[in-house]
């Protein structure tokens, strides 16, 4: 029998992605639960099929990583991911669109989303895109990073007042080339050519940038930096 304390607890270096699948559909639900359990690396914790069912499972599963449709009854899934990062603000969401129809994806990027995948998307993208996520990732196209990134730029300058803010943790040199080139809405590979390093040693440098901002994603990472004036928008 699984332990009272099993689900809430940390994850271990080594340990299967905890994943929870949030959608209204049941067959979308099932197709997403098949190609997730098929992987080793991945365990799928739970499902819910509405916002509200969501909000209530990851304040007691807390999975690493949820897959969570926009429009759903009783409580959407825009309303979910702002409870949900609120209480659980390790958990990375991806949210599920039928369409990339910009509005809906900007309030839930906004509302703390780490990225979005079409409901057609190919399966076999599914997996990848969790290990993504999960390693920090952002599954956004780089237009609208950069909208994301100046609307909350220009909010931040708007402030006729801030409250005190801890001192700035300074970065590396490299670690602001990557996290410059993270911004400009490239992915490890991409940033590996572009520096001649690997793709592990980016890893590292996002994982340490992230570190050392308390930060949960790239995305998360780019704003604060901006909204710090770390990074000028160009």
């Amino acid at each position: 029998m699984t332990e009272p304390d099993e689900a809430t607890r940390p994850a271990r270096r080594g340990d299967p992605i905890r994943v929870l699948i949030v959608d209204d559909h049941a067959l979308i639900r099932r197709s997403l639960e098949m190609a997730l359990s098929a992987e080793t690396d991945i365990e799928v914790v739970g499902e819910a099929s509405d916002g509200q069912e969501a909000i209530e499972l990851a304040d007691r599963l807390t999975p690493d990583v949820m897959l969570m449709d926009v429009r759903m009854p009783r409580r959407s899934g825009i309303e979910a991911a702002r409870e949900i990062k609120a209480s659980v603000p390790s958990t990375r969401i991806i949210m599920l669109t039928v369409s990339d129809e910009e509005e809906d994806l900007f309030d839930a990027i906004k509302a703390g989303a780490t990225g979005y995948l079409l409901k057609n998307v190919q399966l076999d993208e599914v997996p990848e895109a969790v290990r993504g996520v999960h390693e920090g990732q952002s599954l956004i196209n780089p237009a609208m990073a950069a909208k994301l990134i100046t609307e909350f730029a220009n909010m931040s300058r708007k402030e006729a007042e801030r409250p005190p803010q801890l001192p700035v943790p300074r970065l590396t040199d490299r670690e602001m080339e990557v996290l410059r080139l993270v911004a400009k809405g490239m992915n490890n590979r991409e940033i590996a050519k572009q520096l001649f390093i690997s793709e592990n040693t980016v890893k590292n440098h996002v994982r340490n940038i992230l570190d050392k901002l308390q930060l949960h994603s790239r995305m998360e990472a780019v704003v604060y930096a901006v909204r710090e004036r770390m990074l000028e928008i160009t």
